[in-house]
């Protein structure tokens, strides 16, 4: 398999395509980097700039950097020749701010990405930094966006198994490790607490490398860091349980739509007359047909319970605020719309005539355009691209396959997507099929612990925020529960997927704005035990 689509992550697995009827592959869990970009998208994305509005807004002023380049070391954990080689990572950094060499330096993790992305997007750093007197820093991961071994080309980096062995999540905590230790040298400021941030899989790299590197960083916000999110710790149908909670949550008409939908839509895709009926519906792109519907419903539905902000918001593609509620008005407009105009022709929703086909694939549209065409700017819907504009398929295809096998793919019946029953030996021998290699799906458990967390962080972790919207299916596998007076956590029912970390709006409701009061509090009362603790002036 070419690419792994669908976390999600992350946000790559194709839970698309293996959702179509009669898939022979196993669903794919959807990992922390997929649900980053959607197909419209990737046509449109020069509309969309930054986080916070609807499509085309601008970043605020205040987000301006400098580009510079680290030599890394290839491999950090042993002396073979071959380990020495290095490759140029990239960092963007502001000291607009900076109080001078004991003030804080403010680290974003970066993710499975290019590292723009996330820069543009984590409002609450640029926003903090000022109060701190904080430097702010974003280091790119190792493989993605232009921090590429190997002579710098994604060819060669990703040409095969040996050269992308050295992509794991050991190594890019090392990197960021020596990075700072590298940085602070070079500004003569060996007493600079340095802080890490992280949103989804960001958010767990923060989390681990406050556990890791304690010496490097003194505390850690790990937003949307779904750090237990792997095999026999979180229920492998969990996170596709919270898309269907938050759907159902809206209306439960709703969700009867869309949990009936798939048959209903299979049944259309089987015959000549469903699929001309479904043409004259959607105004499919060139190059997209009709049998692109399901996949791209899919991704919808999956997108905007991740994303349900409080907020319009422009993330890769612009969506109102509450998108999922968005969707599910539109189904319902749609329907009683239909019920006005007839004096009774049943429910519409039984896939047993013409009549019923008609409405449900009009409602699956206006769902549909909620999500692709909140703008207006679309002109037609399209099956997602090969065009990998943020660079992280080829990554996050090889992590997800080797260590950051993350169990979010099963599916039950009564899900508003089509079921998909958990297997996991099905799963592990996917991805070695893919890899060439045998899976290490326990490995993240061993090298950061994962069992009775609890426990393990009260012994020997401190100063790590944990946040949690519960409308992200994410928090499935987070830290919902606060391990002590220093390992917090912050849950809020209404949050969607790293909000939190998102730039601030008028319209933000109350919670979200307490949220980041009880953050900024949390950060200033470690800085000041830090600076206690050093006996440094402030």
């Amino acid at each position: 398999m070419e690419r792994i689509i669908a976390a999600i992550f992350l946000l790559l697995f194709s839970c698309q395509a293996a959702a179509a009827a009669g898939a022979a592959r196993v669903r794919r869990p959807p990992t922390l980097a997929r649900h980053y970009v959607s197909s419209w998208t990737r046509r449109h994305r020069h509309h969309v700039t930054a986080a916070g509005d609807d499509g085309g807004v601008s970043l605020p002023p205040t987000v301006q950097y400098e580009t510079r380049r680290y030599t890394q070391r290839l491999d950090h954990f042993n002396s073979l020749p071959a380990s020495y080689a290095t490759f140029q990572q990239r960092y963007l950094i502001n000291d607009t701010f900076w109080g001078g060499p004991t003030a804080p330096i403010f680290l974003y993790a970066g993710n499975e990405a290019d590292i723009d992305l996330f820069t543009n997007n984590t409002g609450f750093m640029w926003e903090a930094a000022p109060r701190f007197r904080a430097m702010l820093v974003f280091v790119e991961h190792r493989y993605y966006g232009e921090s590429l071994p190997f002579g710098g080309t994604r060819e060669a980096a990703f040409r095969d198994a040996a050269t992308k062995g050295y992509l794991t999540v050991t190594q890019a905590l090392a990197d960021y490790a020596s990075f700072v230790l590298s940085l602070k040298a070079n500004l003569s400021a060996p007493t600079a607490p340095v802080l890490v941030f992280g949103g989804s899989y960001g958010g767990m790299l923060a989390a681990w490398m406050r556990l890791k590197y304690p010496h490097v960083v003194m505390g850690a916000v790990a937003s949307s860091a779904p750090i237990l999110s792997f095999y026999g710790i979180v229920d492998p149908y969990a996170f596709y349980d919270r898309i269907t909670d938050d759907f159902k949550s809206e209306s439960k008409n709703c969700y009867d739509v869309l949990r009936k939908s798939w048959d209903v839509l299979y049944n259309a895709l089987a015959t000549k007359e469903g699929q001309a009926l479904l043409r004259r519906t959607f105004n499919m792109c060139k190059g997209s047909s009709v049998q692109d519907i399901p996949s791209l419903l899919d991704n919808a539905v999956a997108e905007a319970a991740m994303t349900d902000y409080p907020t319009a918001s422009g993330f890769l593609t612009a969506l109102p605020a509450y998108p999922v509620r968005s969707m599910c008005r539109a189904i319902d407009d749609r329907q009683a719309a239909a019920a006005a105009s007839s004096s009774g022709s049943g429910d519409g929703n039984d896939g047993n005539s013409t009549t019923a086909l008609l409405l449900l694939s009009q409602q699956v549209r206006d769902a549909m355009n909620v999500y692709y065409n909140h703008t207006g700017g679309a002109s037609c819907f399209g099956a997602a691209e090969d065009d990998d504009p943020y660079g992280f398929y080829d990554g996050w295809n090889w992590q997800s396959c080797t260590e950051v096998m993350v169990m979010a793919y099963g599916v039950r019946d009564g899900s508003v997507l089509p079921p998909s029953p958990f297997n996991f030996t099905d799963f592990v021998d996917d991805c070695r099929k893919d890899t060439g290699l045998p899976p290490r799906p326990f490995w993240i458990e061993t090298e950061f612990g994962g069992y009775d967390i609890a426990n393990v962080m009260k012994k020997s972790a401190s100063n790590i925020i944990f946040f949690n919207g519960l409308r992200d299916p994410w928090s499935t596998g987070g830290v919902l529960k606060s391990v002590s007076d220093s390992i917090i956590a912050l849950v809020e029912p209404k949050g969607a997927h790293h909000v939190d970390l998102r730039f601030s709006s008028k319209d933000d409701p109350e919670w979200l704005k307490q949220v980041r009061v009880k953050e900024t509090r949390i950060i200033a009362r470690w800085l000041k035990q830090y600076y206690s603790d050093e006996g440094i002036a402030t």
